[in-house]
C-alpha cells in the first residue's frame, strides 16, 4: 500500500487535455481579481472585523486584519507558483498531489470540500437572513421561513443556490459577466458606507488603541470557545492584548478564503503564467484595503466597550448608536448582494475540487465528466448545489462556520511546505512566478498558518478531527482502491 505515491505534472496537464473532462480557458486577469474580491467581500465586511473588534482586539482589529492579510499573502505566494507550475483546477489537492503523495493529497482535498461546502452553505443561510433583513428595513413583511411538517424550511438560500447553479451550468464565462457586475456595485456600497462612516468617527474611540488584556467571561462552554493553544498550554481564557490580537487575526482570516478558491481556476484561465499571479494579488490588496477602511471607521463611531455590550457587534449597530439608522437599509443591501457573488465563486470551487479529485478515481469518475456544449461539470455542479441547499436550508450549519478557517489554513500549510518539495524533485521547473527569497517565505507561511490554526476556538477542532476520521474512512473503503494512480501507474498504463 504506497499511500505516498505522487502524481507527475505531466500525468495532471494530460488529465487536463483528456476528452470529456477539459474545462474551457475563458477567464481574464480582470475576471480573476473581481473573482477574489467577490467571494472576500461579502456581508463579512460590515461584521466580522467589528465582531472582532468587540469581543478580541478592539481597535486594534486593524492589526489583526494585516497579520491575516500577511499571513494570505505568504501562502498565495505559494499558490501562484504552483498554478503557474501546474496550471490545472483542484488547488491545493493537486499541487499536494505532485509534491507529498496520494493520502496526504485526499486529506487536504477532502478539507478543500469542507471548506467549501461549510462556506457555500453557511453564507447561503446567511443570504437568506439577509434578505429578511432588508425586507424588514423597507417595511416589507416576508417570512424567511415555513414549516413543512417537523422541518423548518429557510426559502432564501434554496432560491439563490439554484439561480448560480443554473448560471454555472451555462458556462464559467457568463458566471464571471455576472460576477463582475454585482462585485462592482458591491464595492460602490462598501466605499459609500466607509465614506459616511468616517463623518461620525471620534479619535477617542481609538484609544486604547490595545486594550489590556482581560479574563474571558467564564460559562460552563468557555472552553469551547477558548483557543486551542491556550488549552494546550493551560492558560487562562482571556480577550483583548497581543492574545486577542492573534484570536482576532484567527477569526478574520475568514475574510481572506477567497483566494485558494481562484486558484482552483487555473485550468479555466487564459495564459495562466501572467494571469494567476496578477489577478489573486490585485484581488488581495483591493480586498485588504477595504477591510481596514472598514474597521478604522467601525471602531473610530463607536467605542469597541459598546460594540462588546451588542447581541450581534457589526457595522450596523455602529450606525444604530450614533443614530444613522437608514445606514441600516443601505448596509443590508451592501450585505445581500455581498454575499451573492459569495456564493456562486464558492458554488464553482467545490465543483471543481469535486472534478480533480474524481479524475484521479479517488471519489466516482462519473463527476469528472463535461458538457459538450458548454464545457463545465454539469452534474458535479448540480449535485454541489444540491447539498449546498439542503445543509443550508433545512440545517443551522451557521453553528459550524469556524470549519471553514481551519480547513482552509490546513490547505495553506500543505501547499506552503509543497513548494519546497517540489523545488527539490523537480529543479528542471522553471514557473513564470516564484516566491522570493528561497525556502524563507514557504517555511513562513507554513508557521504562521499553523499559529493560526492553533488559535481557532476547540471546539472547531473537535469538528475537524471527526471530519477527518470521516474522510479516512472513505478514503480507505474506496478512494485507495480506485485511485488511478494505483491502477494504471505514474505513466497511466493499467497494471496486472
Amino acid at each position: 500500500m504506497n499511500l505516498f505515491r505522487t502524481k507527475s505534472i505531466e500525468h495532471s496537464l494530460a488529465d487536463a487535455d483528456e476528452p470529456g473532462r477539459g474545462l474551457k480557458r475563458s477567464l481574464s486577469t480582470w475576471d480573476l481579481m473581481i473573482m477574489g474580491i467577490a467571494v472576500a467581500v461579502g456581508a463579512g465586511i460590515f461584521s466580522v472585523g467589528a465582531e472582532a473588534a468587540a469581543n478580541h482586539a478592539g481597535p486594534a482589529v486593524s492589526i489583526s486584519f494585516i497579520l491575516a492579510a500577511v499571513t494570505c499573502a505568504l501562502a498565495i505566494m505559494c499558490y501562484a507558483e504552483f498554478a503557474t507550475a501546474i496550471p490545472v483546477t483542484g488547488s491545493a489537492y493537486v499541487f499536494t498531489y505532485a509534491t507529498v503523495g496520494e493520502l496526504l493529497a485526499w486529506i487536504i482535498g477532502w478539507n478543500l470540500i469542507l471548506e467549501l461546502l461549510m462556506a457555500a452553505s453557511v453564507i447561503a443561510k446567511y443570504w437568506g437572513i439577509y434578505l429578511s433583513n432588508f425586507f424588514e428595513a423597507v417595511n416589507l413583511d416576508v417570512p424567511s421561513h415555513f414549516e413543512l411538517g417537523p422541518l423548518t424550511v429557510y426559502w432564501g438560500p434554496l432560491v439563490v443556490v439554484a439561480v448560480f447553479t443554473f448560471i454555472l451550468v451555462m458556462g464559467t464565462k457568463l458566471a464571471a459577466r455576472i460576477n463582475n457586475v454585482f462585485t462592482l456595485i458591491k464595492i460602490g456600497i462598501v466605499l459609500f458606507v466607509i465614506v459616511v462612516g468616517f463623518f461620525y468617527v471620534k479619535m477617542e474611540n481609538y484609544q486604547p488603541f490595545v486594550p489590556p488584556a482581560q479574563p474571558a467571561p467564564v460559562t460552563d462552554t468557555a472552553w469551547q470557545a477558548q483557543p486551542f493553544l491556550s488549552l494546550l498550554t493551560g492558560a487562562e481564557p482571556s480577550m483583548y492584548g497581543f492574545v486577542g490580537i492573534i484570536s482576532g487575526a484567527a477569526l478574520v482570516f475568514f475574510a481572506f478564503i477567497g483566494f485558494d478558491v481562484v486558484a482552483t481556476s487555473a485550468e479555466e484561465v487564459k495564459n495562466p503564467s501572467k494571469t494567476l499571479p496578477r489577478g489573486i494579488f490585485a484581488g488581495l490588496a483591493v480586498t485588504t484595503v477595504l477591510y481596514i477602511l472598514v474597521t478604522l471607521a467601525v471602531t473610530g463611531m463607536v467605542s469597541y466597550a459598546d460594540l462588546a455590550n451588542a447581541d450581534e457587534p457589526s457595522l450596523s449597530t455602529a450606525f444604530a448608536l450614533v443614530g444613522a439608522d437608514w445606514a441600516v437599509v443601505v448596509i443590508s443591501l451592501g450585505s445581500l448582494i455581498g454575499l451573492t457573488t459569495v456564493i456562486m465563486v464558492l458554488l464553482m470551487g467545490l465543483a471543481r475540487v469535486v472534478m480533480a479529485m474524481s479524475r484521479d478515481g479517488l471519489l466516482p469518475r462519473s463527476l469528472s465528466k463535461t458538457s459538450d456544449k458548454h464545457a463545465t461539470p454539469a452534474r458535479t455542479q448540480i449535485l454541489s448545489g444540491v447539498f449546498v441547499a439542503v445543509l443550508a436550508g433545512f440545517t443551522p450549519v451557521e453553528l459550524l462556520s469556524e470549519m471553514i478557517n481551519i480547513g482552509t489554513l490546513s490547505a495553506f500549510v500543505m501547499v506552503s511546505i509543497g513548494i519546497l518539495v517540489l523545488r527539490r524533485k523537480r529543479p528542471d521547473l522553471k514557473p513564470a512566478f516564484r516566491v522570493p527569497l528561497g525556502p524563507v517565505i514557504p517555511v513562513l507561511s507554513a508557521l504562521l498558518c499553523i499559529y493560526l490554526m492553533l488559535n481557532l476556538a476547540t471546539l472547531t477542532w473537535v469538528f475537524f478531527a471527526v471530519w477527518l476520521a470521516a474522510g479516512l474512512v472513505f478514503y480507505f473503503s474506496y478512494g485507495h482502491w480506485n485511485s488511478r494512480l494505483r491502477r494504471e501507474g505514474p505513466a497511466g498504463i493499467k497494471q496486472p
